[in-house]
């Protein structure tokens, strides 16, 4: 075009982009980003942009909208950080210059020690780190040490010692955790899994002594594991020096999963009518598990929450999501 000067936008920004969904600073750019990109004008904008530069003006004449509106689109993806701009001299005064600044963009969604091949992510809550409880005696709660505080009182379990805890028990009641939302929306959600450590709760202990326990999902009741007893014939792999004999020691490995067709204890089916969705898991900053002893559970044993300092296993509430 005779009298068209040449222009050039020297590409100063990222032309690759590397975010990762938990990092907060990330989730700020992560935000502009999605912004920028939700406007079919902005994306072919970008596109007109990817190996051109151009003038505000002819971005407005070329798509047909308002000098106005082309300026706002370009300020959004400018705050984004996806495009450059340079005021350069025209032949009529300065003129607005700009040109798409990235070549690739990547948004990493798990965490390094995620386990990548079945895109798990899983957080351990220490049991001694409840959020609410209900309970009634026998009950109490022990750290490496030993008992903390007074047996047999519900009061123990308001202690600020209680967050040291590495064994929890009741005979009946509630006990309740809320863990951190760490769902993704962007991903199907293929399973959501919590992973203990439990045994039954008797005086002392008795290998024979069945309870129902009751775990609950977002104060939703999903599942009841009948569990055969309170275990201490032998001491525990974990349990410490301080814990005596003739006490509880070490308990059963348990798994409720909740997937889109029903609920699962240890991989096995145990409910067909509830699913991920009826969990509302979007809805809330966390994700609560409530274990539970009801007063009428036709076996009313108590339980045992062992930590991973007590038992067979050295952990503690293990929360999983696995992803499609």
């Amino acid at each position: 075009m005779a009298g068209k000067e040449k222009r050039t936008v020297r590409i100063i920004g990222e032309r690759n982009i590397y975010l990762h969904l938990s990092n907060p600073e990330h989730q700020k750019r992560i935000i502009k980003i999605g912004k920028a990109l939700s406007s079919p004008v902005r994306l072919k904008i970008l596109d007109m942009l990817k190996n051109t530069s151009r003038s505000l003006q002819e971005i407005s004449t070329l798509l047909n909208i308002p000098l106005s509106s082309a300026a706002l689109h370009i300020k959004t993806l400018e705050e984004a950080k996806l495009i450059v701009t340079e005021s350069q001299p025209g032949i009529h005064g300065s003129m607005r210059v700009c040109i798409c600044s990235v070549q690739s963009l990547h948004l990493e969604t798990f965490d390094a020690d995620a386990d990548s091949e079945n895109k798990t992510i899983s957080v351990n809550m220490p049991i001694g780190n409840f959020t609410d409880c209900n309970v009634n005696p026998t009950c109490g709660l022990a750290d490496e040490h030993g008992m903390i505080d007074a047996c047999d009182t519900s009061v123990t379990f308001y202690s600020p010692k209680r967050v040291n805890a590495q064994l929890i028990w009741f005979c009946s009641g509630y006990i309740e955790y809320r863990f951190p939302n760490i769902y993704n929306p962007l991903i199907p959600l293929k399973e959501i899994s919590f992973c203990m450590e439990l045994c039954s709760e008797a005086p002392g202990f008795l290998e024979n002594w069945p309870s129902d326990i009751t775990v609950s999902v977002n104060d939703l009741e999903v599942g009841v594991y009948h569990c055969p007893g309170d275990f201490g014939a032998r001491r525990g792999k974990l349990t410490p020096p301080a814990w005596p004999n003739g006490n509880t020691q070490y308990g059963i490995l348990k798994t409720f999963s909740v997937r889109n067709n029903g609920v699962y204890l240890d991989g096995n089916l145990i409910r067909q009518n509830i699913s991920l969705e009826d969990l509302s898991i979007a809805e809330r900053p966390y994700i609560s598990l409530r274990i539970e002893v009801k007063e009428d559970a036709v076996h009313m044993g108590g339980v045992n929450i062992f930590g991973e300092k007590y038992g067979d296993y050295p952990q503690g509430i293990i929360m999983s999501l696995t992803y499609q």
